[in-house]
């Protein structure tokens, strides 16, 4: 794949998509459990909306607490202005995957932001910690073709299976990957990721697509790490 590297110095371009990753200060564990791993699913969907409504505050609403979290979500804030269309994700114990579009202009920077300083203050408070949880900048790297877009969303569903901390992709709770097998028109509330307008998933080739690569991305990584000792 061919990716171009960006500098924070230059605006992410609306239009473009991205993969996005960031990472804890020193790998530190910052997904213990699975509330963990939650916490931040509905952080990364809450704000790819521009509101102006905390989340904490969101979640205390009425609304939220007798439709739940997805349905409530989609009422009140459908109508609003977005900064990102998330195109797939997963979350690894010490970092993130995103494969972004942006939407609105430096969104990509303020969403990543907003969403990492609210997991920073609700995990710091939960485990009575102070100081900075993630490296002080994201890497970001432009994706030029739908091709690329394609294996980009393979790499990033296939990480908790390079990493062994799964056998097969779908046995992971928290990435897009079962967004990717199910459904175009079910459970549409639930779902965080909008790819149809740019990918044509059909679930059964995708699954084989993504499963036929384990072997090879887990080579990949073995060489990627004799290289770094």
């Amino acid at each position: 794949m061919c990716y171009i590297r960006h500098m924070r110095k230059d605006l992410l371009v609306n239009g473009e998509i991205y993969h996005i990753f960031t990472r804890s200060i020193a790998d530190y564990r910052v997904f213990n459990n699975r509330n963990e791993f939650e916490r931040m699913r509905r952080l990364i969907k809450y704000y790819s909306a521009n509101t102006k409504i905390k989340f904490s505050d969101f979640m205390a609403l009425k609304l939220v607490n007798n439709v739940g979290f997805d349905k409530g979500y989609e009422t009140l804030l459908q109508n609003k202005d977005q900064l990102v269309q998330i195109i797939a994700y997963c979350f690894m114990p010490t970092h993130i995957h995103l494969a972004l579009k942006q939407i609105a202009l430096n969104g990509i920077s303020k969403y990543i932001k907003v969403v990492l300083d609210s997991y920073t203050r609700y995990f710091n408070s939960l485990h009575k910690r102070k100081g900075p949880l993630w490296e002080s900048r994201f890497n970001n790297v432009l994706v030029r073709s739908d091709e690329q877009l394609l294996h980009l969303t393979r790499y990033i569903h296939l990480n908790p299976v390079t990493a062994f901390l799964v056998k097969k992709p779908e046995d992971w709770l928290f990435s897009s990957y079962k967004e990717y097998l199910s459904d175009a028109d079910k459970n549409q509330s639930e779902k965080m990721c909008q790819f149809i307008d740019i990918l044509e998933i059909q679930p059964t080739l995708y699954s084989k697509f993504v499963n036929d690569r384990i072997s090879y991305q887990r080579e990949l990584a073995k060489i990627k790490n004799l290289l770094l000792e």
